[in-house]
């Protein structure tokens, strides 16, 4: 494997793989997370708990759901992944250079001026990029109306869209999950990456939310409660969600914030904290 000596961002790319095992997305995750450190270290400020826990969630869709085209990012049938907690944008930037959209030299200039990888995303600079993020609580509003345009126009793409259990304080999120149920959306997939904490804490301190998959229900929506690192359980809830009629699936993942890296694994100080130079090596060390 070729390894850029400077803070370890990998260059090495599979991106024509069909129906990858889970050894397979196994070995893309573990150099997503070493991109991930890497990047956020190099560019000393960023978001490495949440997006270290969501990996697992976006190379599954990358690589086995979505169906994408690093050549052609604008396809219109292209099936739709939004990212609505933006912040956590290292691990869709990591992916898609898995994918081809762009160059893993280019992870090396994330939150630098003039980059097209900034700290949230901007959908008008960077290939594969669908929503330009900034305030939590939108992202499924923004997949609401993604789904219903794709209804109306009568093309056959499936909306997926990626929230933090957080972010599910926000009020807007469950006006969107109220309107997706009204209109039976069963082309959208919400997917919670439910890693238990958010930048003040805990979820159980800041705002309870359990019981959880009781609320999606409740709002309408078929509810499936995966553990978020496992691939196997994920596919499956992908595959699940695509037989449900009628109206749209929430899969709660169960994650580990920072998940890959001892020090970082369930420590709220990096939710936005990046790791020190010599954090990062040792993160690299673990991450190997």
């Amino acid at each position: 494997m070729t390894e850029i000596s400077d803070l370890g961002i990998h260059t090495e790319r599979v991106i024509e793989m069909k129906s990858p095992s889970v050894a397979d997305l196994e070995a893309i995750a573990r150099r997503v997370r070493r991109n991930i450190v890497s990047m956020i270290g190099r560019a000393g400020s960023g978001h490495p708990g949440g997006s270290l826990s969501a990996v697992e969630i976006v190379t599954n869709l990358y690589f086995r759901v979505l169906r994408h085209d690093h050549k052609q990012p604008n396809w219109p049938d292209r099936d739709r992944f939004i990212l609505s907690k933006g912040h956590v944008a290292p691990v869709l930037y990591a992916v898609l250079a898995e994918c081809g959209y762009f160059s893993f030299e280019e992870l090396k200039s994330l939150r630098q001026l003039n980059s097209r990888l900034q700290g949230h995303t901007d959908r008008t600079r960077t290939a594969g990029v669908e929503m330009s993020a900034g305030s939590l609580g939108q992202g499924l509003s923004f997949s609401l109306g993604v789904a219903l345009a794709g209804r109306l126009n009568g093309k056959p793409y499936r909306v997926y869209t990626l929230l933090g259990d957080g972010e599910c304080d926000e009020g807007q999120v469950w006006e969107a999950a109220m309107a997706a149920a009204h209109f039976k959306l069963d082309n959208l997939v919400a997917i919670v990456d439910r890693n238990d904490q958010q930048i003040d804490g805990w979820t159980r301190d800041v705002m309870e939310l359990e019981p959880f998959d009781s609320k999606w229900q409740a709002f309408g929506w078929h509810a499936i409660k995966v553990d978020g690192h496992d691939f196997t359980q994920l596919n499956e809830a992908f595959d699940r969600a695509r037989l449900i009629k009628g109206q749209p699936t929430v899969i709660i993942a169960h994650t580990v914030k920072g998940k890959g890296v001892s020090f970082m694994e369930n420590n709220p100080h990096f939710h936005g904290i990046a790791p020190t130079a010599e954090e990062t090596e040792l993160a690299l060390k673990e991450l190997a």
